[in-house]
């Protein structure tokens, strides 16, 4: 399989060894997340969410949910029910463990969203998500609101606007402690970073680190995660730039096709799972992400 490592740093190549595939044939893949024996991810073009389950026997790959409204991005509540950012539905809805689904959150002031794109959950149980206009026809066509923000849905439910300078607001993850907030913008090629204050609210909006596509690469700044020691995962040109918490560029992994989304996985959290176009990636690792869901409790 063409991928190859690229080291800046010696602490990266005892992060990263071997890269699998493990399905293919997809339409678009993006958003995983692991459920603690599965994982969940999209195919945003097939409207269609596939559920990858490893076995004894082999990998089971079946249909989870379809259709999706275009599901992009994925993640876990703390009750386990399954979030999604839905491009064409234009909301963040939430299917319960009988297959109900409902919405989260659909407009601001009255204005629909434009496209939620990625999602996270903080331990206090508030969902943070991104909303570019990437599932609009034309990156334009319908759009009520004139920005494309970050945003909180505090636990009563009630819709907080974040920021609203991004030009694409897309990948979003918490470090360790929850006390930084980060925001890649694809458009820009960067990472940001925010103070969080206990009320949920945002601070000190900075540039944190660059992911400047080389000749010829393709790929921006897209999903990203958080591993226990601080280190950020970004999905990037050419493949998943790793930095440390500092922002410091420690390298990256140099994938077949441009990776799009990744999430952590299996028993110790040591798995990262990557969707790269048509297909379903895994990486081994040393270190364990931070876990979603019923595992994220604290």
């Amino acid at each position: 399989m063409n991928y190859r490592l690229e080291p800046a740093y010696p602490t990266f190549s005892r992060l990263v060894p071997m890269l699998d595939r493990l399905a293919g044939g997809f339409g678009f893949t993006e958003g995983p997340v692991w459920r603690g024996s599965d994982l969940l991810f999209s195919d945003i073009p097939n409207s269609r969410t596939v559920r990858y389950q490893p076995g004894p026997a082999g990998p089971d790959v079946s249909t989870f949910r379809h259709p999706t409204g275009n599901a992009n991005g994925l993640t876990l509540d703390h009750a386990g029910r399954l979030l999604a950012c839905e491009h064409s539905g234009r909301r963040v809805s939430r299917v319960d463990p009988n297959g109900r689904v409902e919405t989260v959150a659909d407009n601001y002031e009255g204005k629909r969203l434009n496209s939620p794109n990625d999602v996270v959950v903080r331990s206090d149980g508030s969902i943070f998500f991104t909303d570019p206009p990437y599932g609009l026809p034309r990156l334009t066509e319908g759009k009520e609101l004139p920005f494309n923000g970050v945003y909180r849905v505090d636990v009563s439910g009630k819709l907080h606007l974040l920021a609203d300078d991004f030009e694409r607001p897309n990948g979003i993850a918490f470090s360790p402690d929850e006390q930084t907030l980060y925001v890649d913008d694809s458009a820009r090629f960067h990472i940001r970073a925010f103070d969080v204050a206990p009320d949920g609210s945002l601070s000190r909006g900075r540039v944190w680190a660059e992911l400047k596509a080389g000749p010829d690469e393709k790929g921006v700044p897209d999903g990203m995660k958080v591993d226990q020691l601080g280190n950020v995962y970004c999905t990037g040109p050419a493949g998943i730039w790793i930095f440390d918490p500092n922002g410091r560029f420690l390298g990256r992994v140099v994938t077949p096709e441009v990776p799009a989304n990744l999430a952590w996985g299996d028993e110790d959290w040591k798995t990262l799972y990557i969707t790269a176009q048509t297909s379903l990636y895994r990486l081994r690792l040393s270190v364990a992400g931070i876990p979603v869901g019923t595992a994220a409790r604290r």
